[in-house]
């Protein structure tokens, strides 16, 4: 009997599944929207929502307890600075999961994950800063 298991394995050590996670949830607080495999969005729903419910307590106790779900302390100052703050008058479902088709080399099943009422300039703005930089010390260097 399988009692008390509950939660899919993925082909994973539960390691490996914690640190997954921790990407996934990382990913999504970053860009506000992310495309993954629909079971690993059905799976990360419950870990980000409760990220959110903690940015809402917004104490101490509550930021440690994200940055050692997280391990990312500038993407917990942005969960609570920015995101949460925004669902302080909403009693849960922070996140939206759509159906996006099937995968071309493997027929997975997609998903996009995003938070309901997201950024729609936070997707990417991180790479196009990054990229930006790494243009602008190109060019320094020609120079």
């Amino acid at each position: 009997m399988r009692h008390g298991f509950a939660g899919r394995r993925f082909a994973r050590s539960a390691s490996h599944r914690k640190a997954m996670f921790a990407n996934l949830a990382a990913s999504l607080i970053e860009h506000e929207q992310i495309v993954t495999t629909l079971p690993k969005a059905k799976d990360l729903r419950p870990i980000v929502e409760k990220l959110v419910t903690l940015g809402k307590r917004g104490d101490l106790h509550a930021r440690r307890q994200a940055i050692a779900q997280i391990g990312n302390e500038p993407l917990v100052k942005r969960l609570f600075d920015t995101i949460a703050p925004r669902y302080a008058q909403r009693n849960g479902g922070y996140l939206r999961i759509m159906k996006a088709g099937f995968r071309h080399g493997d027929n997975a099943p997609l998903a996009v994950i995003e938070f309901v009422d997201r950024d729609v300039s936070a997707k990417g703005a991180a790479d196009r800063a990054r990229v930006e930089a790494e243009g602008a010390d190109t060019e320094a260097a020609a120079a």
